[in-house]
């Protein structure tokens, strides 16, 4: 059965099958947040202190640069093989990646290795059930099959960090959220394949695994340049400017291969270079934002607000919600007014949010827009809705630029270039932001209050406080407002986007 015929029979077997691909990038989108929750406990099982954090950073960038490393030679592997085929064992992969972390004992290299293969394959999931929304709707028809793809995305990040603390609590450990992945992922195989067709695949052309490898190497020294266990000293680690130079080679490389190569993991032929590079550096730009934004505004609550874990993680469901509906409903206004207008409208908005965040005062939590709207809440849905907004668009116009044959790859080429922006943006400001605190911080040493009356060593202790305080305020406004900047930037990217469809 052709793609064709699959698309020609009722409007249910095409939902069924997008419903099914939704399904299954629900499920990776929750592992991909899932350890957010249980943080804590993991550091307690592998014997780490809380002050340690670094030492369970790889866990983390781990499995987002299996997610991003896989996605273009996946993505192409089910132009070649099919949709389902991939899908599959993807599945199967996933299952192998949560056995290994489950079961990973004390060991930090094999938790940190079955978090990388779960990526590796969950990273797929997300393009391929994208290019399978290509496949099944016709253009002016698809932009909001692909926001509700978009948003199942979006929801695993909302509920992720939820699903894993309360899966932890109810099964005795935070090991049996992985555990639980197995019959998950087995319940998801038996519906792809009841779902979608064995051939439903678009291209008959070999796989680019030598440029798969050379992109994989490229974005791994990336992320390794970027870690730092040691910011306080300087933004980039000792070995920074070696890995930044090896990604460079990496680059260069691989550019002179897909330049050469007969078989091209990112093929342009055919094949609008304007718009294709404008949804990818506005993806860039969103990733960025999005993931800058989980980690410091849960570190705000927890520093500045003095939230506990779970606590924190509540605050950021504002944000997170909001992602969600500004998905939808960015999919349904793409075939109203266009890729450009809602793109280049989301990341304004974003933008917007992310001034307003950056200056909140101490007292937020009490502060109100118009005597009713609180400011915290409010300022977190406008971010987080600006940023649902463009998912829908950027994914319709990557597709409009795109020949059907590369929809795949093309899907991957979108989500790869939000997740390296979600890897940069994140190892970039925060490690910059950390250094800034040790500058803001350096001449702030703790007071001596032994010997002194029990008033004086108040006052001196509660001014050390409001220095810190102080301090850490600087560094989240400027790092919000850089934010801001980088949601400009995609906002100017996104002004080359496609317009409205013709009738």
């Amino acid at each position: 059965m052709s793609v064709t015929e699959l698309s020609a029979p009722t409007g249910q077997r095409r939902r069924l099958a997008i419903g099914v691909g939704g399904a299954t990038v629900l499920l990776a989108a929750l592992d991909a947040y899932v350890v957010v929750g249980v943080l804590t406990d993991i550091l307690d099982a592998l014997h780490i202190a809380t002050n340690r954090l670094e030492k369970v950073t790889p866990v983390v960038t781990g499995f987002l640069l299996g997610y991003i490393a896989g996605m273009p030679l996946l993505g192409s592997l089910s132009d070649r093989f099919g949709r389902r085929a991939v899908l599959i064992w993807c599945l199967v992969g996933f299952a192998a990646g949560s056995a290994l972390t489950a079961a990973s004992g004390d060991s930090i290299w094999l938790l940190t290795g079955g978090r990388t293969v779960q990526g590796l394959a969950g990273g797929a999931l997300l393009p391929v059930t994208l290019a399978l929304a290509g496949d099944l709707w016709a253009e002016r028809r698809r932009a909001g099959v692909l926001g509700v793809v978009g948003a199942a995305q979006e929801l695993g990040s909302v509920l992720g960090p939820l699903y894993g603390v309360g899966v932890a609590a109810l099964l005795g450990s935070w090991r049996g959220i992985f555990w639980l992945n197995l019959p998950l992922a087995a319940v998801a195989i038996a519906l792809v394949w009841v779902a979608l067709p064995k051939a439903a695949a678009t291209a008959k052309t070999p796989v680019d695994v030598v440029g798969g490898l050379l992109l994989a190497g490229t974005l791994g020294a990336a992320v390794v340049a970027l870690y730092n266990p040691d910011p306080e000293r300087a933004v980039l680690p000792p070995w920074g400017w070696w890995a930044l130079a090896g990604a460079g080679l990496g680059a260069v490389l691989f550019a002179g291969w897909e330049a050469r190569a007969r078989t091209r993991l990112i093929d342009l032929r055919g094949a609008r270079p304007r718009p294709f590079f404008a949804a990818l550096g506005a993806s860039f730009c969103a990733g960025a934002a999005l993931m800058v934004t989980l980690v410091d505004v849960e570190l705000v609550a927890q520093t500045l607000l003095g939230r506990s874990g779970v606590q924190g993680t509540l605050v950021l469901t504002r944000f997170l919600v909001a992602l969600p509906v500004g998905a939808v409903l960015g999919g349904w206004l793409v075939a109203r007014l266009g890729e450009r207008v809602v793109a280049v409208t989301g990341l304004v908005v974003a933008a917007a949010g992310y001034v307003l965040i950056a200056g909140w005062p101490a007292d937020v939590l009490s502060r109100q827009y118009l005597g009713l709207l609180p400011r915290l809440d409010t300022d977190l849905v406008i971010a987080g809705f600006g940023l649902g907004l463009v998912i829908g668009p950027l994914s319709s116009a990557i597709l409009r630029s795109t020949p059907p044959a590369q929809h795949g790859v093309a899907s991957s080429a979108v989500v790869v270039a939000r997740m390296m922006g979600m890897l940069i943006g994140v190892a970039a400001l925060t490690a910059w932001g950390l250094h800034r605190f040790h500058e803001l911080t350096a001449k702030l040493n703790f007071p001596l209050v032994f010997g002194k009356a029990p008033d004086e060593q108040r006052r001196l202790l509660d001014a050390y406080k409001e220095a810190l305080q102080a301090a850490l305020r600087t560094e989240y406004r400027e790092i919000f407002i850089a934010t801001a900047v980088i949601c400009a930037v995609g906002a100017l990217c996104s002004v080359l986007l496609p317009g409205r469809v013709k009738a």
